[in-house]
Formats: C-alpha cells, structure tokens, sequence
C-alpha cells in the first residue's frame, strides 16, 4: 500500500478510535424466553407486528410458538419468510411492502444473521421511506429511530442481535456491502437456547466459527477498549468450552445456551471495535457466488491469521492465554503462543468437517472482488497490517488453494 494511502488508513482509524467514547453505543435489552416478547408487545400497546424469517426458519416450526402466542393475545401478526441466505434489496422492499399493507407497528427478527439484517434494513427503509437501500451503504446514513425492533436468533454466531451493522446483497451487481447505523442496534435480543436445539451439525459449525472470527478480528484489530476486549475474551472462552459440545450433541442445553452469549458478546466486541480482511474477502465471496458467510469466515481466520504474521502475534498471544486456549505462557515466545491459537483455530475446522479451502473461485472474478473487499475495508477496519487491492487479491488464490500460504 502506498505510504500515503496507509497514513490516511491509520488516521481515520485512529480519529474514529478516539470517538468510541462519545458515540452512541448501546446494548439491546436481553430477554430469555421468546414469551416475553408477547408480554413486551402488550406492553407497548403493539397491535400489529410483522416477523421478518426465512422459509426454513418457518418450516421448522421456529415461529409457530410465536404466532400462535400473538394471536391468543390479539396481536396480528404479518410473517415474511422470504429472507434468503445472503439477503437481497428484493427481500427487504417485500418485507417493507408487508409492514406497510399490514399496518405493523413493530418488527421481529426470527432467525439467522440473514433473517435480520433484511429486518433491521426494512426498519430503516420504513422510516426512509425516500432513501434507496444502496444511499444507505456505508456510515451512517440513516440517523432515524426505527420502529420497535426485537431480534430472535435462531442459531448462534453472526451476532446480529447485538450490532449496528447489516449486509444486504444487490443480486444484479453481485456486490455484497455492510450498512452500518446506531439505529440499527435491534432494541431487544431474545437469547432462547430452545430455538437452538437440534441444529444441523454442519450451521452449528460454520455459525460457531463467525462468532468466533467476530471475537478475534474485534481483539487484535487497533480500535480496543477494555470492554470490547473483555467481551471478545468472554466469547473465546465459551467456544472453547461449549462448541465442540454442541456440534457433538445439538441437544445439550448448556452448550447452546453458552454458545448463544458467546455470539452475544463477540457482537458487543465487533460493534465498537469492528472486524478486519477476513469478512471484507467473505463478504465480496457472498455477493459474488452466495457463500454462506459463516463458511467463508470459518475458512479465511486461520489464513489471515497466518497472514498476518508478527502484526498480530502479541495480541493473539494475549488473546490465547486470557480465554484459555494456551493454558500458560511457560517460556513460549508470543510468536509460538499466536501459532498455537492459530494452530487450535485450524484443529476446530477440521474437528467440524469445515475444508481448509473454497472450490469454485473463478480467476476472472477475483479482480473486482477484491476491489469490493479493499472499498469496504479500507480505511474503516483496524487491522493489524494494511493491504492494498493487489495483496487481498492474492487471498482469494490461497483460500481457492491455487497458491500456497507465505
């Protein structure tokens, strides 16, 4: 990278690093039991609501408790379960046109990441009614309360719950971009451990792995603060624990309840501290073949790790021995310490059936994606080494594994 362009990268970083303090970061009010939100509704004197899901969210029976309880009540309820895996401006102008014909008062997100950032990005087409969704990439762009928004998540990784971002797909370009806004911080989070049980192996695994990511691109990133690290600290520990737990039995209660607050908490960390190149590159892999982030993510962290080499070593040293990854220090360089970590993050993949490489990367492709992941990752992301448009091209050949890692 240019030594202009990386002044003016870490400048940006550094003012919006210093702003952390006087920005209007909040956390959604938590809620256990998807039952509350019934109670919650009435209390707000919500008459009409539209659940924002996707059609296997729906077909697996994930709304059904809900509706049936709104309904008991007198809540009418109005389901859009269009969402597909990466959302598209489509899903959420269908979502908005059902708010809007259904006189809804209220959005619920049920669902994965996909489920709610289509319903966070409908909320904020509703009280912008006049703003296209692609004048909203970006920064702040919205600066809107949205309507009363509750997320439910239904698998535990993306965080979405918890954050001021949401990643919509334009399905025309093929481009894949992040919105971020305060007001899209969902005003409630619902952490049910039910609606977990018995999720694939194969979700269980990628969704782990995304909150994973979000936890370490959060800590070794150059915009930290003590909460955010405490919390990335607090979401490693628990996927350490509990992970391999509920990929091994999708029933055990435990292990989906610990897993739903790491999700939780690595949220909380990449919403004031924010990610790196390993969800820049995933996201530009979404838009252009529809890779499931959580896949993507999974594949790239021990790759850009590696990557990343010295730039990140001390703190992913920290990182291992603070969650427990490497039990102690002993006489270990911070250089052995981070291999270990890196070493242990592979050993999950492959412990889950996640390959080490993503198949259909197209050559011709690879240009423009990489012109996607530079413009949204520079200069925003803090990460711990700078790369230009020609050295994130180069990753799109190792993680397609046409060339070999430095």
């Amino acid at each position: 990278m240019f030594v202009l362009r990386r002044l003016y990268c870490r400048m940006y970083q550094k003012i919006f690093h210093a702003a952390i303090p006087f920005m209007p970061y909040r956390e959604p009010r938590h809620m256990k039991q998807i039952e509350e939100t019934v109670f919650l509704l009435r209390k707000k004197r919500i008459k009409r609501a539209l659940i924002v899901t996707d059609s296997v969210v729906r077909e697996l029976g994930l709304t059904k408790r809900l509706e049936d309880l709104l309904g008991k009540v007198g809540i009418v309820c109005t389901v859009y379960d269009g969402t597909v895996p990466n959302p598209t401006i489509d899903n959420v102008e269908e979502a908005r046109q059902m708010y809007v014909d259904g006189r809804c008062q209220a959005v619920v997100a049920v669902g994965g990441g996909s489920a709610m950032d289509c319903a966070k990005v409908c909320a904020a087409r509703i009280v912008k009614p006049g703003q296209p969704v692609y004048k909203m990439k970006g920064l702040l762009k919205i600066h809107k309360r949205l309507p009363l928004l509750i997320a439910v998540p239904t698998t535990a990784g993306t965080g979405s719950e918890t954050t001021l971002a949401a990643v919509i797909t334009d399905a025309e370009k093929h481009h894949k971009y992040p919105i971020n806004d305060f007001s899209l911080i969902p005003h409630y989070a619902v952490l049910d451990y039910r609606l977990t049980l018995g999720l694939p192996k194969t979700i269980t695994a990628t969704t782990g792995m995304d909150a994973l990511t979000h936890a370490v691109e959060a800590y070794i990133g150059r915009s930290t603060t003590a909460n955010t690290r405490r919390r990335a600290e607090c979401a490693v520990k628990l996927i350490r624990k509990y992970l391999k737990k509920a990929y091994d039995d999708g029933n055990d209660k435990m292990a989906r309840s610990a897993m739903l607050r790491a999700a939780y908490y690595a949220g909380i960390a990449f919403t004031q501290s924010y990610v790196g190149y390993v969800h820049a590159i995933a996201h530009s892999l979404g838009g252009q073949y529809g890779t499931p982030h959580g896949l993507a993510n999974a594949v790239l962290l021990p790759i850009m790790l590696r990557e990343y080499g010295e730039s990140c070593e001390k703190k992913l040293a920290a990182l291992a021995l603070n969650a427990g990854v490497v039990k102690e220090s002993g006489d270990r360089s911070e250089h052995d310490i981070a291999g270990l970590f890196i070493d242990w993050v592979q050993h999950m993949n492959d412990y889950m059936g996640i390959p080490r490489i993503i198949d259909g990367i197209h050559d011709e492709d690879i240009d423009i994606m990489a012109e996607h992941a530079d413009a949204e990752a520079n200069p925003l992301y803090p990460v711990p080494r700078l790369m230009n448009k020609r050295e994130l091209s180069r990753m799109y050949y190792v993680v397609a594994g046409k060339v070999e890692e430095v």
